[in-house]
């Protein structure tokens, strides 16, 4: 750009306008590269298998979708082509391209902690976020984010901006007489560079759609083909899928009633199972567990662990020690290794866990939607109704995710949360108190229930969740030699320990030994291996059963495929009752010993994605783009493509029955274990 004392080329003002378009262009392509290169800088802990041949595609790639940005945001500025002088705006041109600018410029650098954090460019958890309780998410960025710096990071850039737009202003001036040019010559020029913007905001000159986020996956690095997108784009189009009905047909061709029902049962009716209802709903049945599965027990009490990512669990091949006291109670009890969590965000967890019922595209934040009003086959329900008192114990308010309302519309009566504690060892701002506090208040409350009647219990952890708040002394050594998972993982070794802790108590109490401890992990997260395109590192978390006489019926280890889907049917069936439900998941110890368990996941957001895992096999149905089957290795962290159409096939075929099934379900209010719509 020539400085302010070179003479400026001679330029007519349409010439002078056309010269400021392309030079604000080149601009802002220049600063959404820049961007891009700080989103990988921040993030280099993840490039690990990603060549340069491939990072240089996905900036390639990346330009693509900067200049379909760039051509929405350039075009008020060429319609002022068809003015006599377009040039006399000017100012407002400048405002528009400075104020738009910040906004990307704001994006931009919240976005490296976004994908470190989700390995996902900007998308709808950002909408669900700021929906769900600002302040909580405000208080969460300033006390876990570098917020001032960021800030002021952001003021300087767009300053700086806006600087560089003043100078293009002043360099692409008219400088030849002020006559406009001729009415055709105007509209010429309008039409030819229209054509240049629109065909920059498609992306590409194909007929059809415009470019699209599969346009971006052009290698064999699901890190390098993430960094070619532009998290502005990714964001708009969360905001307007979720502003689209959420009941947008997912297949093009759906599969029949009877098709998808006589599918459906096969996957979920067990050989003990008798269904009922068949014409009124999909999988209502009635179970008569096999007694050579009971367990002797009266109580139960879950443990749902926040970010307890199997990929950091010692007994499932971690070398890290992040976890020694969860290692050593699963040398005492039955530890599933190939379990899923349903989603990537605890309130999926939580419901999937508690409810037996999936997460679903359009229904992710099911809890607070009035759909997560009707009655499902929910642990609390079922177990009520048998005369158990309840408790659930939570670090954090239960107005977050609407657990409150929902878990009192299931059923559950005794609630203690946040406000609940006095003298925490932790009170943090954002979300509650500390895990030891969650857990030493939990074994108070235990003990005092009546012992006229069993028990079930639900503990939630939370300090294994940024900003990480943990106590000023740390009871465990701080995590020092895994990069940026440091804080993540000092908090879950802390996590371990509260958990420990508070074992070394229950065990001294009576209830202990006619207690089924399940532990099981909301979800996991995501590092450098990114596992699959659907980052199973933050699927795959551990399901650990403690009871009395568990190993003795059923061993240590159980490699069967499961998710949260399969917790509710796993612990009624060891009660040895009879029971009614409508539980899309089943009993994982009662399967035949040639079945190896199925799983049905879908990353948070608005993303449509869905996958089935079958076994070592998993089935991916993206949103925008062609299926892909795979063959995965969880010990060994391998995956490759699988050649083989019939399995793909079947696979396809069952994840789609279960899901428009699950769909209408929901839809018709008929997800209960029995009939209570009248």
């Amino acid at each position: 750009m020539p400085s302010p004392s070179q003479p400026a080329a001679r330029r007519s003002i349409l010439r002078a306008q056309v010269a400021f378009l392309l030079s604000s262009a080149s601009l802002l392509l220049i600063l959404f590269s820049t961007l891009r290169l700080a989103l990988v800088f921040y993030n280099r802990d993840q490039l690990a298998g990603t060549t340069t041949a491939q990072l240089l595609e996905a900036f390639f790639n990346g330009v693509r979708f900067d200049g379909r940005l760039v051509g929405y945001l350039l075009l008020p500025l060429t319609l002022t082509l068809l003015l006599p002088r377009p040039t006399g705006a000017r100012k407002l041109q400048r405002l528009w391209l400075s104020v738009t600018a910040a906004i990307v410029i704001f994006a931009g650098l919240a976005e490296p902690v976004f994908y470190r954090e989700f390995h996902q460019r900007l998308n709808g958890l950002v909408f669900q976020y700021i929906s769900e309780d600002p302040a909580t998410v405000l208080s969460m960025l300033w006390h876990g984010f570098p917020v001032v710096p960021a800030v002021l990071a952001w003021l300087v850039i767009s300053a700086m901006v806006t600087y560089v737009l003043a100078r293009l202003n002043r360099w692409a001036q008219p400088t030849d007489s002020p006559q406009t040019a001729s009415i055709p010559i105007r509209i010429g020029v309008l039409l030819l560079t229209l054509l240049i913007t629109i065909t920059a905001a498609r992306g590409t000159w194909r007929q059809g759609p415009p470019l699209r986020w599969g346009d971006a996956y052009t290698t064999t690095s699901v890190f390098a083909n993430q960094m070619g997108l532009n998290g502005v784009l990714t964001l708009y189009s969360a905001y307007s899928n979720r502003q689209k009905n959420k009941d947008v047909r997912l297949w093009k061709k759906p599969l029949a009633k009877d098709q998808r029902q006589e599918i459906l049962r096969a996957l979920l009716v067990g050989r003990n199972e008798t269904l009922v209802d068949a014409d009124l709903a999909p999988v209502r049945r009635d179970c008569t567990p096999p007694q050579t599965g009971t367990l002797p027990i009266r109580n139960v009490v879950v443990i749902l662990m926040e970010s307890f990512a199997g990929r950091y669990v010692g007994t499932l091949g971690d070398s890290h020690n992040i976890t020694p006291r969860f290692d050593e109670l699963a040398q005492n009890g039955l530890l599933f290794t190939h379990f899923f969590a349903n989603g990537t965000h605890t309130h999926q967890g939580l419901f999937a866990s508690m409810t037996s019922f999936p997460n679903l595209p359009g229904y992710e934040y099911l809890m607070q939607m009035p759909e997560g009003g009707h009655h499902f086959s929910g642990l609390t329900t079922l177990l009520t109704e048998r005369g158990f008192n309840d408790l659930y114990v939570y670090n954090g308010d239960f107005a977050w995710d609407n657990q409150a309302g929902f878990f009192t519309n299931q059923g559950m009566t005794h609630f203690v949360g946040r406000s609940d504690y006095q003298n925490p060892v932790v009170s943090d701002p954002t979300w509650g108190v500390s895990d030891q506090d969650m857990f030493d208040r939990a074994v108070q409350e235990l003990a005092q229930l009546p012992k006229d009647k069993p028990f079930f219990a639900l503990l939630q952890t939370l300090s294994n969740h940024t900003p990480y708040a943990l106590p000023d002394t740390l009871p465990v050594a701080e995590v020092t030699d895994c990069g940026s998972a440091n804080k993540h993982l000092t908090a879950m070794r802390y996590a371990d320990w509260a958990l420990g802790r508070f074992f070394d108590d229950v065990k001294q109490m009576p209830f202990y030994d006619e207690t089924l401890f399940v532990l099981v992990g909301d979800h996991g997260f995501g590092n450098e291996e990114r596992l699959t395109e659907m980052d199973l590192n933050r699927f795959h978390v551990p399901l650990l059963l403690i009871a009395p006489k568990v190993q003795e019926h059923f061993g240590q280890y159980n490699t069967t495929v499961g998710s949260q889907v399969d917790v509710v049917p796993t612990i009624l069936g060891r009660f040895g009752q009879p029971y009614r439900h409508q539980c899309w998941g089943r009993d994982l110890l009662a399967l035949p010993q040639d079945d190896p368990g199925f799983a049905v996941i879908k990353p948070s957001g608005s993303d449509r994605t869905m996958a089935l895992i079958n076994g070592d096999t998993m089935f991916i149905r993206p949103q925008h783009r062609d299926t892909q089957t795979l063959r995965f290795d969880l010990d060994q962290r391998t995956a490759q493509d699988l050649d083989d159409a019939e399995r793909s096939k079947t696979m396809a075929v069952e994840l789609q029955a279960y899901v428009e099934s699950a769909l209408e379900a929901l839809q018709q209010n008929n997800t209960a274990p029995r009939d209570d719509r009248n």
